[in-house]
């Protein structure tokens, strides 16, 4: 509890702040609103912005969940030959290093101009895919040597030394990875609404863009925080599921 009072704290005193130079410096409202005005527009706009934070949550989640099938199995997969790792790893890191906005219309097209969705669930796991991806290649490959010799002594076979010790010496790794790779399945969701535009998807993203259109500034932010909160849940969800995995290794 002690840990939430400070930065509760200093939000709240950033607000004030912000408030009281908003009304003192007369700034127009469709410049900078005051905190006042964003409160206002997240009331009167709940059940809007509750059904698209909802969409934009459903896609950032699939995609959470496909970026770690395909990170962690090519991962399992590419740790049981060296050849395959330097074969993989650098296609990895080039998907990785290749922004998102550049890739998007050729997704959106392959994925079909009527399901948008699927290119918004592509995207993003494409940019969640890295972390856990590397996370979990690291955690296979960070096994105790001695545990190592230990397997090469008995003669244990490639299949029964990944299940019985590499990975369960991956999984803080992986934890680690599922961490990171939740922030950005949300920045490539909204990234990825961004630029398909059609409004198809009416996820927040399209919000933002619907109100930017108009100069309702508000309504924008109000958005934004709303993005925040959903990423915020998202990652104290996959920090819960960490504790739990972390107590129950323990």
């Amino acid at each position: 509890m002690s840990r939430l009072l400070a930065p509760t704290a200093l939000v709240v005193l950033l607000l004030g702040i912000w408030e009281i130079a908003c009304r003192l410096l007369e700034v127009p409202v469709y410049f900078l609103p005051p905190p006042s005005a964003i409160t206002v527009s997240l009331v009167e706009r709940a059940p809007l912005l509750a059904s698209s934070a909802l969409q934009t949550f459903r896609m950032a989640l699939q995609a959470l969940l496909v970026a770690s099938l395909l990170g962690g199995g090519t991962a399992l997969l590419v740790s049981l030959s060296r050849s395959a790792e330097h074969a993989v790893r650098p296609l990895a890191v080039a998907l990785q290093v290749t922004p998102v906005v550049a890739i998007a219309p050729l997704v959106l097209i392959w994925a079909g101009l009527d399901h948008p969705d699927r290119a918004v669930v592509a995207l993003a796991a494409a940019v969640a895919f890295f972390p856990l991806f590397s996370g979990v290649l690291t955690g296979l490959k960070s096994a105790d040597p001695d545990l190592e010799r230990l397997f090469d002594l008995y003669g244990a076979s490639r299949v029964q030394r990944l299940i019985r010790l590499r990975i369960p010496a991956a999984l803080p790794f992986a934890l680690e990875g599922l961490r990171v790779a939740s922030g950005l399945a949300v920045i490539g969701a909204v990234v990825a609404e961004f630029v398909s535009g059609s409004g198809a998807t009416q996820g927040l993203a399209w919000r933002l863009l619907e109100s930017g259109n108009r100069l309702r500034t508000a309504d924008m932010l109000a958005a934004l925080v709303c993005l925040m909160i959903m990423g915020l849940g998202l990652s104290a969800l996959v920090g819960l599921i960490e504790r739990r995995v972390r107590a129950h290794l323990s």
